[in-house]
């Protein structure tokens, strides 16, 4: 992409986990509506993902917006493709569009 370091430290994020979100607070303690509206779609479908809090880093926070050209937090990748924020997520759980592209990119779900 380019030698950005902080785009380096959010792309290795993104290849470690299937599924991240990219959020302000942790999955636990959500720190606004939008990531804990978010969180609860995914609890919802019963995948397995990670939460990486942005307020505990700047230039996380300013970084992943420049690296998915996405202005808003939070942000949701699977298996290192940017699906979009808050609305986007909603709206594809309430269509279905959601757990079926989770399954067909075989994220890991909870028993």
């Amino acid at each position: 992409m380019n030698d950005n370091p902080v785009f380096a430290r959010i792309q290795a994020a993104i290849d470690e986990n299937p599924v991240l979100l990219f959020m302000k607070g942790s999955p636990m303690f959500p720190q606004c509506g939008f990531s804990a509206a978010v969180v609860q779609v995914l609890a919802e479908t019963n995948v397995k993902f990670k939460g990486v809090d942005v307020l505990t880093d700047m230039e996380i926070r300013e970084g992943v917006k420049a690296f998915s050209n996405w202005p808003t937090i939070p942000q949701l990748y699977v298996k290192g493709e940017f699906i979009g924020g808050c609305d986007i997520v909603r709206e594809m759980h309430e269509n279905g569009e959601l757990k079926k592209l989770l399954e067909e990119k075989g994220a890991e779900f909870a028993k």
